[in-house]
């Protein structure tokens, strides 16, 4: 189950990001009788003044609405440096390096069970609790399992696989057997007063903000060629780091030739070029089956101890069966071979592993092999 399973009321730090799905598991929290206390991070202002919104300013006041409706104590936390210094330097490393980060990932286990769980602890709080559509088993030996949450298409698992046992002990997930259309009725029925608010998409706590606008902010354009597998140019790119493996979008070439799409296939930063091909299943370097994927950590108990692991490449993509070659006795690096072939597995992003429904743990893919 999703909530906190304990025989007392439990004192609890709720995230309260000013949208429904903070807001509606801090409510169900306090109706199952927990003393719950209500804090927003503060992490992003757009001081940079960046094209775009980015609504701090109204989530807060949504948040202390939600708290003060809820009858809650509400906090806000200033974490701008540890944000800064955390995740988005995190981000821009991994842009000029040539690789595409991903800070959603990074947040968790940094900011809300890194900065935000620390500071739970150091006030006395039992534990943590989050929108997440995600689900906790606790286990007799004290150990907690996260589980996808109950709405496929809302399982935000992936987001959390670099977590280990230590932040995941203190965590609740409220909401994580709930679809969506649930968590809108019982904002409704709690009286919410963000029940009809829009979910956020854009980087985390960065709000509406395009990831271009904010990489050309800090990273200077670099142009070069933009060419096909056989070398023949189609035009010129703004800077490699403006774009990833598998894009199809925003590509500055005819978008269709033959009723085909172009998509990246390779970025070459010794000659600055950057490589597209039609998007098809026999396209080379489109698709995949074997990778390295390194940093790796584990959420309970050894990835090798585990039976049938799959790995999630990215959100919103179906996980695939692996087999797995461990490369160091620490088990924090494998090559992955994936039973089908995957479709632009990307240096710098999450592989998230799965047991079943379980989330046992994560890594970053470091390089892909093609054949």
């Amino acid at each position: 189950m999703s909530g906190p399973v304990s025989e007392k009321p439990l004192r609890l730090l709720a995230a309260i990001s000013g949208g429904v799905d903070s807001a509606v598991a801090a409510a169900l929290l306090r109706e199952q009788g927990h003393e719950v206390v209500g804090a927003y991070m503060k992490n992003w202002t757009n001081e940079e003044g960046l094209p775009g919104d980015c609504p701090w300013e109204q989530d807060i006041r949504d948040a202390r609405a939600v708290c003060e409706h809820l009858g809650i104590e509400f906090r806000i936390l200033s974490l701008m440096d540890h944000y800064h210094d955390r995740v988005v330097e995190y981000l821009l490393r991994g842009y000029r390096e040539g690789v595409t980060p991903n800070p959603d990932v990074m947040c968790n286990r940094e900011m809300k069970f890194g900065i935000f769980l620390e500071f739970a602890r150091a006030q006395g709080f039992d534990g943590i609790a989050t929108g997440h559509y995600a689900r906790l088993r606790r286990n007799a030996d004290g150990s907690s399992d996260i589980l996808r949450g109950r709405d496929g298409n809302k399982d935000q698992t992936y987001f959390l696989a670099l977590l280990e046992q230590p932040q995941i002990r203190p965590a609740h997930f409220p909401i994580g057997d709930l679809p969506k259309a649930e968590v809108r009725a019982l904002a409704t029925r709690f009286g919410i007063p963000v029940a009809e608010k829009k979910d956020s998409q854009g980087i985390c706590f960065i709000g509406d903000i395009r990831m271009t606008d904010f990489l050309r902010h800090y990273i200077p354009d670099r142009p070069g060629p933009i060419v096909t597998l056989d070398g023949r140019r189609l035009g010129e790119h703004r800077g490699l780091h403006l774009y990833t493996l598998g894009q199809r979008k925003g590509l500055g070439v005819a978008s269709a030739v033959f009723g085909k799409a172009y998509v990246v296939v390779e970025k070459r930063p010794e000659t600055n070029e950057l490589v597209v091909a039609f998007d098809d299943p026999d396209t080379p370097r489109l698709y995949a089956h074997r990778c390295r994927v390194g940093g790796i950590s584990v959420t309970n108990r050894p990835l090798s101890a585990c039976a049938d692991l799959s790995v999630q490449p990215r959100y919103r993509c179906a996980a695939g069966a692996v087999t797995v070659d461990w490369l160091s006795d620490a088990g924090d690096a494998a090559e992955l071979t994936f039973a089908e072939p995957q479709r632009a597995l990307t240096p710098g992003q999450i592989a998230a592993f799965y047991e079943g429904d379980i989330l046992v743990g994560g890594g970053v893919f470091q390089s892909i092999h093609h054949e």
